[in-house]
């Protein structure tokens, strides 16, 4: 049912006229709701052997690759696209996924094969709240180590391993964004004990242990990639608090971040997924998470090699370090090339 959300985003149509830049509030709660299929008459959450709701299956998060983790300036406080906007969104996405059978035409492989693309969805953003759907600001914390986090994304000299990011170094996505959509790797497969629900998610192959048992989280000084996690049934939905996070392992966490998540099951093949997240160390407020999963049980869990050999790091290092600068141009010059000027970093 991998594109169940595509004839549900589509069926929105008849609710707001093409022309509306706004919805009003009723308008809004219904499409929030017209994201989940109705299921068939009488349908009832699936239950265990041993009685709790079965989440059991893969759900994976290509299919929200079309839609951003935060809203566009464009939409204001608007969580929904018009017509218009929809149309216009899902034809560039449609433009991107057809690049995959261009490079196969051209006999190449780029970012059409490398990147796992997908449809939006009719929601402006992931992020439902704050009503901007942005990240709360930083607070001068946050500011302060957002401005000192270093990773491949911001870093072009690397001189020793602390100047590489935890994701640089497939060691974590951490939390929340292990449960994001990403470029490629987007599986999660939830597997269910007595006791214990196991989230694995496909990217970095992690793997979130859920405590039913009702004990409690360990002390405040233990602390964990991806945080500890506990979680209880409120009726059919799954409830998960996770605490416990080693700090710098997500966007400059710290230790006090703190996240809820439901996962309540709609329909056979659709999981609504909210997570409410706050961090008072680095975030002046919270913010949540809210979008629909889509069952998918012929997806393929690759392994997550990430770098094999682990020679990726070196390879930064030895290649932009001044320290190696002479090593590289005798390099250059056994190739019969001389540096122009110095050495090329990159």
């Amino acid at each position: 049912m991998k594109y169940a959300l595509l004839a549900s985003a589509l069926g929105l149509a008849m609710i707001a006229s093409p022309a509306a830049a706004q919805f009003t509030e009723e308008e809004e709660e219904a499409m929030m709701e017209a994201r989940f299929d109705a299921p068939s008459a009488g349908w009832e959450v699936p239950s265990t052997d041993w009685g709790d709701p079965d989440l059991r299956g893969k759900w994976p998060l290509d299919y929200l690759a079309g839609t951003s983790r935060t809203r566009p300036a464009q939409y204001g406080e608007r969580r929904f696209l018009t017509d218009e906007e929809y149309a216009a969104a899902f034809q560039t996405a449609e433009s991107m996924i057809e690049r995959y059978d261009e490079e196969d035409e051209a006999n190449m492989m780029a970012m059409g094969h490398w990147n796992e693309r997908g449809h939006p969805l009719r929601q402006t953003s992931l992020t439902m709240e704050p009503a901007n759907g942005q990240m709360p600001p930083f607070t001068e914390e946050g500011a302060r180590r957002a401005a000192n986090e270093k990773t491949s994304w911001n870093t072009y000299v690397f001189e020793t391993m602390d100047d590489f990011g935890t994701f640089d170094r497939c060691l974590t996505r951490g939390m929340p964004g292990a449960m994001l959509p990403a470029a490629y790797n987007m599986g999660i497969e939830i597997f269910q004990s007595p006791g214990l629900v196991a989230i694995s998610v496909e990217m970095i192959h992690e793997t979130r242990m859920v405590y039913l048992d009702g004990r409690d989280p360990p002390p405040a000084d233990i602390h964990y990639d991806m945080g500890y996690s506990i979680g209880h049934w409120e009726g059919d939905t799954l409830v998960i608090e996770t605490t416990n996070f080693r700090p710098m392992m997500s966007g400059g966490n710290s230790d006090q971040m703190r996240i809820v998540e439901h996962l309540t099951m709609k329909n056979p093949d659709q999981i609504h997924y909210e997570a409410w997240v706050e961090d008072p160390v680095i975030l002046t407020g919270p913010y949540k998470l809210d979008f629909p999963w889509v069952r998918n049980d012929d997806y393929g869990m690759y392994e997550y090699a990430c770098h094999e050999g682990n020679v990726q790091v070196r390879g930064y290092i030895m290649s932009t370090s001044p320290r190696f600068a002479e090593q590289r141009a005798a390099t250059w010059r056994a190739r019969g090339e001389e540096p122009e000027s110095g050495v090329p970093v990159r």
